[in-house]
């Protein structure tokens, strides 16, 4: 079973920003894959500090009532990704596909590429 110090030991993003004025001045660190996990300090150091008593703490709250703990992703991708779409969707991509003489997979690629700001040829040129 995995236990706090199992938790603890994973890898998490920690995103660390700047606080205006407006907002009290100081640093705010959190962690984005923990909903809620967020801590402050005057200095970076201090906020970074402060962050891994608020993750201890989210965590043990999620363990203690039976809540399932997010758990970073690893580097390991294979490149293949499965997903459901309707039928009118997956007819419309296979027809543009066809238009452009490409692969459906190449297709859906450079959309997504495009659409996530990735370079692609086309906007390379």
């Amino acid at each position: 079973m995995k236990d706090l110090n199992y938790y603890l030991d994973l890898n998490y993003e920690i995103k660390l920003r700047k606080l205006t004025e407006e907002e009290g001045g100081g640093w705010l660190a959190e962690i984005p894959l923990l909903p809620g996990c967020i801590s402050d300090g005057e200095t970076p150091e201090e906020a970074l500090a402060n962050i891994e008593d608020a993750k201890k703490c989210w965590i043990e709250t999620c363990l203690e009532l039976g809540r399932s703990v997010p758990e970073p992703i690893t580097g390991d991708f294979s490149g293949q990704l499965r997903i459901r779409i309707p039928k009118s969707l997956h007819r419309t991509l296979a027809e543009r596909a066809k238009e452009e003489k490409v692969s459906l997979n190449q297709y859906i690629s450079y959309q997504l590429a495009r659409a996530e700001g990735h370079p692609t040829k086309a906007n390379k040129q």
